[in-house]
């Protein structure tokens, strides 16, 4: 309990201290994360989108070849930034881009390297998120769009990707609660967010633990945040549970629209108010 007791009163000394910084840092934070995140669900969508184009043999043969270079490049690019650490991602934008060009090319603004890591990063996760969702939806209605004259593109954005978009939801909040915790690699090049912040705590007052600790009490209230309200959003997209099948009006339930045995449709010969009719006329 003394140990616990000490930690308390180092926690709230950093804190009446430097509250100021560190909710600096949390805001850049998630000021990157949410950048960073949209930014990549853009990169997302359209390599999903270009990974489900239909090809055959059909097809012209300077599509075939366009689409399959496009293809092979969005697969290397998906592959190497889902196979190497953001970190080390980094380091190449930032700093390999003097190197190889002598510094004809370099980025002179924290901000600008760090969301283009980020959402680089993000949007290789989401491309394979996004083509499984469009995979997961119905052929049949990729089909219905077809045979009522839509082209693929209105297929896409009327038909498949709403619904896509759905599916993958929880995937979209999962990536942003990684960025908002993998946004802290971005102190390798000097941006300042939450995690720099406490290497700077850190330096100032050797009290690494104390800082830790409001460092994982900062990242924990983020995360919860975001998924409490990502959990919102998906009971609002999901739309009322319960449905009622109108069936008072005879011009809506035509024949043949229902087999339930006793049951069907008021011109329907098998439904039970056809029955009734019939056994009340030959009655009369």
């Amino acid at each position: 309990m003394e140990k616990l007791s000490m930690l308390f009163d180092d926690v709230a000394l950093l804190w009446e201290k430097y509250a100021s910084s560190y909710l600096t840092g949390m805001g850049r934070t998630l000021l990157l994360a949410v950048i960073a995140t949209l930014a990549g669900c853009v990169i997302g969508f359209a390599c999903g989108v270009v990974q489900t184009i239909p090809c055959s043999k059909n097809d012209f043969f300077l599509k075939r070849v366009l689409l399959g270079l496009v293809r092979g490049i969005l697969r290397a690019y998906i592959e190497i930034f889902r196979g190497t650490p953001m970190i080390l991602q980094a380091v190449f934008i930032y700093f390999g881009l003097p190197y190889f060009t002598n510094n004809a090319m370099q980025f002179r603004n924290l901000w600008a390297v760090s969301i283009l890591v980020v959402s680089i990063n993000t949007g290789a996760y989401m491309a394979e998120s996004v083509r499984g969702g469009i995979l997961s939806i119905d052929r049949g209605q990729t089909e219905g769009a077809k045979a009522i004259g839509m082209t693929h593109v209105q297929t896409m954005t009327s038909v498949i990707l709403p619904q896509a978009l759905r599916n993958i939801l929880p995937q979209i909040g999962n990536n942003f609660i990684i960025n908002v915790k993998d946004t802290s690699v971005m102190f390798i090049i000097g941006f300042t967010d939450f995690f720099s912040v406490h290497k700077a705590v850190v330096g100032a007052t050797y009290r690494y633990f104390p800082s830790a600790a409001i460092e994982m009490a900062g990242y924990l209230t983020m995360t919860l945040v975001a998924s409490l309200l990502l959990r919102w959003l998906e009971k609002r997209l999901e739309g009322s549970g319960n449905y009622e099948l109108v069936q008072t009006d005879p011009l809506i339930t035509t024949a043949g629209t229902y087999n339930y045995p006793g049951k069907g449709s008021p011109f329907d010969e098998s439904s039970r108010e056809h029955r009734e009719t019939m056994e009340k006329e030959e009655e009369a």
